[in-house]
């Protein structure tokens, strides 16, 4: 990173300056990466019981929102640049683009060795992503303008290779601010696991009030009432839907309400008295 900047600085280009840019960024973002996976791994405690799991989480937002932030100044100054084209020196910005680019490869390839469904993990990768292209940005920056002497692509590689992590980026803070607001998680559907339940479990008459959220990047909790016939073996319920939970859905974590005949509920489903009346007659 120091390097690079300098050079930019002395060679006036604005491909390694922005490089630059993006490692201050990536040296804190691996940083902030390193602390969370070994936060995370903490036992929870009487004051967090779910543990510490979330910090992944919040690293990945802030990672995110960092990556946003340096693609923006990038792409301002790039402007600037491309309506006063400052001279750069092409072979300075060869040598020290091919560094980091090397630098970058080897950083990339112990990072993409991790757990790839960890956000956190994926958030400081794309930051490295981020800086390997820019160094291949400034390499073709300095042999274009060694071979032709036209300075715009030097700001116009930089524009471009912050567009291709600028949508990535917006990817880590939706998913991560979708976690941190306690949003149900992406890939499972409501209706289909209620569904389930009913069809599986002949005693639930209906399933309802269902939360859904996720602690971490892996780990789904889950809350709901179950509706039961007034004959139901409520603990064999429970047992069979918490087995059901786990094997079909991956949700080890559930807490779940069992009522008997009448639902205290507003958000019952409609159908609901229409099959206890099914169930209580066989």
């Amino acid at each position: 990173m120091l390097v690079e900047f300098a050079g930019g600085v002395l060679a006036q280009s604005l491909a390694l300056v922005a490089d630059a840019g993006h490692m201050l960024t990536d040296a804190a973002a691996l940083a902030l990466a390193w602390a969370a996976v070994r936060i995370a791994s903490r036992p929870a405690d009487a004051k967090r019981s779910f543990g510490y799991q979330r910090l992944r989480v919040l690293a990945t937002f802030v990672n995110g929102c960092a990556l946003l932030f340096i693609v923006a100044w990038i792409g301002v100054e790039a402007i600037q640049r491309l309506l006063n084209p400052v001279p750069v020196n092409a072979q300075a910005i060869l040598w020290i683009g091919s560094l980091g680019l090397a630098v970058n490869l080897i950083v990339f390839a112990m990072l993409t060795r991790g757990d790839k469904h960890d956000m956190n993990v994926s958030a400081a990768a794309l930051h490295v992503m981020g800086d390997l292209l820019g160094s291949v940005g400034a390499i073709v920056a300095a042999l274009v303008i060694m071979w032709t002497g036209w300075l715009p692509i030097d700001p116009i590689l930089s524009i471009f290779v912050s567009a291709l992590i600028v949508r990535s980026a917006i990817k880590l803070v939706r998913r991560s601010a979708h976690i941190l607001m306690e949003g149900s998680p992406e890939w499972l559907d409501q209706g289909e696991l209620r569904r389930t339940l009913e069809q599986k479990i002949p005693a639930i008459v209906d399933v309802h009030h269902v939360h859904t959220w996720s602690v971490g990047p892996q780990e789904t909790l889950l809350t709901m009432h179950a509706l039961v016939s007034a004959t139901a073996d409520q603990a064999l319920v429970l047992k069979d839907t918490k087995a059901l939970l786990a094997e079909r859905f991956g949700i080890t974590h559930a807490t779940i309400q069992i009522e008997v005949e009448d639902c205290v509920d507003k958000d019952c489903g409609e159908q609901a008295p229409l099959k206890a009346d099914r169930v209580a007659r066989g």
